[in-house]
């Protein structure tokens, strides 16, 4: 069982940062990545990194957050600039290994205007 614990969400300011953080206890995934989920929305994919360092965004998040890792500390980030409120939701860490889809338990960010 693999388990992702997330931390780093909180309340911001429109324009503001925050950076995510997903600690797992295993790092042989295939793909890692964060997802948000607002009120009434469906989850929706923010970005990911695969295990050979490609990274993938939504359109609607490209030039504000960035994807990274630690391999040293199994460790993955999301550093989000210049945030809207849009970007409110709860945020879900995700990681995809060849054997299973494992989540974190979600944090909350919230974007005040």
């Amino acid at each position: 069982q693999v388990q992702l614990v997330e931390s780093g969400g909180g309340l911001v300011q429109t324009g503001g940062s925050l950076r995510l953080s997903c600690g797992a206890s295993m790092f042989s995934f295939n793909v890692m990545g964060w997802y948000r989920q607002a009120p009434g929305k469906q989850r929706e994919l923010v970005a990911d990194i695969t295990r050979g360092g490609s990274t993938n965004y939504a359109d609607s998040v490209k030039g504000r957050f960035t994807i990274s890792r630690d391999n040293a500390k199994n460790t993955v980030f999301l550093q989000m600039n210049s945030l809207k409120p849009e970007d409110a939701a709860v945020y879900y860490c995700n990681a995809k290994f060849s054997w299973g889809d494992y989540w974190g338990q979600g944090t909350q960010v919230t974007v005040s205007s």
